[in-house]
């Protein structure tokens, strides 16, 4: 069994696009607009075949801040080894979005940043 896609409520879908766009390669797909409902998705593609939606619908409400919490933790992107997850977290950093954690080696075994997307969601940079 595969996961077919994970997909992220959003107000800022440009945004959240050109955030995984510039920085995690994604190739975006058309714009979807519901014609029954005020909805809009985008899917993105990344090399590995895994997919991510990007959805949108007018007034969505912003949770309250209180981490952890019960849901999706983090989505987490192999960039391939120690060096990429430095240079990327630095890309990263230099354009202004919050570096969460530094790199580090884990106890788990892995080599990782931990940085926010444009609406705070937890992103995972792993060798």
């Amino acid at each position: 069994m595969v996961i077919e896609h994970v997909a992220i409520w959003t107000t800022r879908l440009e945004a959240l696009t050109e955030f995984y766009e510039r920085f995690f390669a994604a190739r975006a797909g058309p714009l979807h607009r519901s014609a029954r409902r005020p909805f809009e998705s985008r899917f993105l593609s990344f090399a590995s075949g895994a997919r991510l939606e990007l959805m949108r619908v007018p007034d969505l409400p912003t949770p309250p801040a209180a981490a952890p919490s019960v849901g999706l933790a983090h989505v987490a992107f192999s960039v391939g080894s120690p060096a990429a997850v430095d240079r990327l977290t630095e890309a990263l950093r230099t354009a202004g979005h919050v570096v969460q954690g530094e790199p580090r080696r884990t106890g788990d075994g892995y080599y990782e940043s931990v940085v926010l997307d444009p609406d705070g969601n937890v992103v995972e940079i792993a060798a």
